[in-house]
């Protein structure tokens, strides 16, 4: 199936998704990312919801990276040059709602890229060969390019995968792991 396909297909899953579905959801994600191999890594890149998009929510998920004393990056989007700034989370950060509804971290401590272990990726959809689909902005594809080679990508969604996203490019990143309420799948 096509990106754009994709992108309507599952905007329009995600709409009649409930407060309480997201939730309970995004807590059985988060849980079932206890199960990953990646916990004895140190940086962990974590993005926050849009909530109006539906997105999982990943206050879960913070809150076991917190509980496991790992460090925490955020990132602010920068529109005009397609990057990403990253940030450490701390006690201290203070957020602030983009224009596209994106939580941000005003400013702080950066983090380079190639330092960052593991991200988890937002996504709309994603094949069964680790291929994802995002907004169609590119920042997630050239935030990992400029991670190190051995980086952990998990995406996180409430559905299971496509067979195949058929109009790939040479810029899309793959993912390692995908993780559903249902479970995890390596790629």
């Amino acid at each position: 199936m096509l990106k754009a396909d994709l992108r309507t297909k599952y905007k329009a899953l995600r709409k009649p998704l409930t407060f309480d579905e997201i939730m309970n959801d995004s807590l059985a994600i988060a849980n079932n990312c206890l199960y990953l191999p990646v916990w004895d890594k140190t940086y962990f890149h974590l993005f926050l919801p849009i909530e109006a998009q539906k997105e999982v929510n990943t206050e879960f998920l913070l809150q076991i990276l917190a509980g496991r004393d790992k460090e925490v990056v955020v990132s602010k989007s920068d529109f005009e040059t397609g990057s990403m700034t990253h940030y450490l989370l701390t006690d201290n950060t203070k957020l602030k709602v983009n224009n596209y509804g994106i939580p941000e971290p005003v400013d702080g401590l950066e983090v380079p890229a190639h330092k960052i272990d593991v991200v988890f990726v937002p996504l709309l959809a994603y094949d069964k060969k680790g291929n994802r689909v995002g907004y169609g902005k590119g920042f997630y594809d050239r935030f990992l390019s400029e991670c190190k080679p051995d980086v952990i990508k998990i995406g996180l969604s409430y559905f299971d995968p496509e067979e195949r996203i058929s109009d790939l490019t040479e810029h899309d990143v793959k993912l390692n792991f995908c993780v559903t309420p249902e479970g995890e799948i390596q790629f």
